[in-house]
């Protein structure tokens, strides 16, 4: 398990989940259909859990190019590193969108409405404008790479007295993503991971879907551009504070 095969692993797992709850709750015919908002923002945070589990001890499990640019931009991963991790990412997150279409294929047949298609692989606004989606991206992006740079280990006191609760894994970053989606998600769908909307995006274009409508390139640039600023203001204040 080299640091390039757990970034595809971590990411693959994570688009896994992430859009695999997607196909659940949006397309017609499962289980989860219809099930709401909830049910994604959560499905999500566990998807997160998951692939952070697998890749951490071996990556360190950034499964986000906008995590990678943060950490380099904040001194804490070397440079020539960022380009194998984006690419492990990306094709992590396109081998899970492909899987999610393939197993979902008889739910994608009996949903009829191309945009709830498109919802399964990547995000798109609840409000088309430029500016104040942008600024979403950027700041659901700036809150995740911030808390993570704050990430500490428990410290044992001399009495034997944990001081803080530390970072306990991967729940930490779960639970902030959780919070992400549900404060902040409802604007955009907060993608917050260039990876993660960009790689299953390019899978819609390429899958033969049928009535599968628009893949929203228009709208696209703003779920990678948006992530990358708000991870590297994050890493430039902490960088100021510290």
């Amino acid at each position: 398990m080299t640091p390039f095969i757990a970034e595809i692993v971590g990411t693959f797992l994570l688009m896994l989940l992430g859009c695999g709850v997607n196909a659940n709750v949006v397309l017609q015919k499962t289980y989860g259909s219809g099930s709401g908002w909830i049910v994604i923002t959560t499905g999500w945070a566990f998807a997160v859990y998951t692939g952070v589990v697998v890749a951490g001890p071996y990556s360190g499990a950034h499964i986000n190019p906008a995590v990678t640019i943060g950490l380099a931009v904040a001194g804490e991963f070397p440079v020539n590193d960022i380009v194998p991790y984006i690419i492990a990412q990306f094709i992590g997150a396109m081998l899970a969108a492909f899987s999610v279409w393939l197993i979902n294929k008889d739910h994608f047949n009996a949903t009829s409405d191309g945009d709830i298609k498109r919802a399964v692989f990547c995000t798109a606004p609840a409000i088309p404008n430029t500016f104040l989606n942008l600024l979403t991206e950027i700041l659901g992006t700036f809150v995740l790479m911030f808390a993570v740079l704050y990430f500490t280990d428990a410290t044992i006191s001399s009495d034997n007295t944990i001081i803080g609760l530390g970072s306990l894994g991967a729940l930490p970053v779960a639970l902030i993503v959780w919070s992400i989606g549900l404060s902040l998600g409802g604007l955009t769908g907060y993608a917050i991971n260039p990876a993660r909307d960009l790689g299953p995006r390019i899978v819609h274009a390429l899958l033969p879907i049928k009535n599968k409508g628009s893949h929203g390139w228009a709208y696209s640039w703003i779920p990678v551009v948006g992530p990358i600023v708000g991870a590297s203001i994050a890493a430039g204040i902490a960088l100021l504070l510290n």
